[in-house]
């Protein structure tokens, strides 16, 4: 019989980033900014070089979105991001609260799914895994995830009403 308190090895379930669908918007902005830059440069040559920018803008925005990696473990999901310099943060999957599933008109079209997770991480709150493929397999197997892993460290989640409505035992005079 396993000892519960040896874990077994963090292993991978899953690991992607955003679809480039999600450039679509500057993308477009940069060929016709590009494009106006050229015509503008038949008359005036030396405007050429400004067409370098819009290109520029495009290729940067393809590194934003390809650097954005999610990993969910069995015991974790990390987020990591930056061209230049990278940042890792991660959520223990215990910490996830809720999650919800989003698809836009433009991701049923490209069969893309934004997978919004409410959670008890004081760095990320709120998570927002964009325009990934297949997300409802990605969240089944987030939510299984969640409950195996809150179950092996008989970890539970609770709410509390701050609302301050005289609820149930709110209003107590003695």
């Amino acid at each position: 019989m396993q000892n519960p308190d040896m874990s077994e090895e963090e292993r991978t379930l899953w690991k992607s980033s955003p679809s480039q669908w999600l450039n679509l918007g500057p993308f477009a902005l940069a060929i016709v900014v590009d494009l106006a830059v050229v015509v503008g440069s038949i008359f005036f040559l030396p405007a050429m070089v400004l067409s370098l920018f819009p290109i520029g803008y495009a290729v940067w925005k393809y590194l934003t979105v390809k650097c954005l990696v999610f990993e969910l473990t069995n015991e974790r999901l990390r987020v990591t991001s930056g061209v230049i310099n990278q940042k890792v943060d991660e959520i223990e999957l215990y910490r996830v609260k809720d999650s919800v599933l989003e698809r836009q008109w433009w991701m049923r079209l490209t069969g893309l799914a934004s997978l919004v997770l409410e959670t008890s991480d004081r760095t990320m709150p709120r998570l927002t895994i964009p325009a990934i493929p297949d997300g409802e397999s990605v969240r089944e197997i987030l939510r299984k995830q969640v409950e195996a892993l809150r179950d092996s460290k008989r970890v539970r989640e609770m709410d509390f009403d701050d609302v301050g409505d005289g609820g149930e035992f709110g209003d107590f005079e003695g």
